[in-house]
C-alpha cells in the first residue's frame, strides 16, 4: 500500500534557475525542499493511518504483526514462533498451548489468563510482563528472562521448569508456595528448578 501511494505521487520537477529583479538567479532549492517535504508528509501520514506498517514482518510469524498489538483470545497453539516479537502486546486469554516460543519476547506484554501449557519458552523474555493467572503447566522456561515487576500471581505452574530463570526473592518465595509436579519434557521437578527450601 505504501509503495503504491508513494509510486503514484508525482513530485513537481525542479524548475530552472529564474532571474530575479536583482539580477541574481534564484536556485531550485525551494522546489527541492518542497518535493522532499511532500514526500515526508505522505510517508508520515501512512504511518499514522496504519501504524502496523512500522512493524511489518514482526518476526517469523510472517507478514502478520505481533508487536504492540491487541491479540486477545488469538489461537497460536502448536505453532512455531521462534524469536517472535510480542513486545507490549495485549495477549489476554491467548492460546499458546504447545507452541515453540524459543527466544520469543513478551517484554511489557499483558498475558493475563493466557495458556502457555506445554510451551517451549526457553530463553524467552518476560521482563515487565504481566503473567497473572497464566497456565504454565509443563512449560519449559529454562533460561527465560524475568526482571522488573513481572507478576506470576494466580498462575498454574504445575510441572513448569524454571531452570536458570533469574527471579527476585519475593517472586521465588511466591512461586515456591505453589510449586508442584515434574516437567514431562525435561524431567525436572518444579520445586528443584526454583531452588525452593
Amino acid at each position: 500500500m505504501a509503495t503504491s501511494i508513494l509510486g503514484a505521487l508525482k513530485l513537481a520537477p525542479s524548475s530552472p534557475a529564474i532571474p530575479s529583479a536583482t539580477g541574481r538567479a534564484s536556485s531550485s532549492l525551494h522546489f527541492q525542499l518542497a518535493n522532499a517535504g511532500a514526500a515526508a508528509l505522505v510517508a508520515a501520514s501512512l504511518l499514522l493511518a496504519d501504524p502496523a506498517l512500522a512493524f511489518r514482518g514482526g518476526g517469523p510469524y510472517g507478514q502478520q504483526v505481533t508487536r504492540g498489538q491487541d491479540l486477545t483470545g488469538k489461537d497460536f497453539s502448536g505453532q512455531t514462533l521462534i524469536k517472535q516479537d510480542f513486545k507490549t502486546s495485549i495477549l489476554r486469554q491467548t492460546n499458546f498451548k504447545g507452541a515453540n516460543l524459543l527466544g520469543a519476547s513478551f517484554f511489557d506484554a499483558d498475558l493475563t489468563g493466557a495458556d502457555l501449557s506445554d510451551a517451549d519458552l526457553r530463553n524467552a523474555d518476560f521482563s515487565l510482563a504481566n503473567v497473572t493467572k497464566v497456565n504454565l503447566t509443563n512449560a519449559n522456561l529454562e533460561g527465560a528472562l524475568v526482571t522488573g515487576n513481572t507478576s506470576f500471581k494466580g498462575s498454574n505452574i504445575y510441572g513448569a521448569d524454571f531452570t536458570d530463570v533469574p527471579l527476585r526473592d519475593d517472586q521465588r518465595d511466591y512461586l515456591c508456595k505453589i510449586a508442584d509436579g515434574v516437567n514431562t519434557t525435561t524431567g525436572n521437578a518444579t520445586k528443584e528448578t526454583l531452588f525452593c527450601k
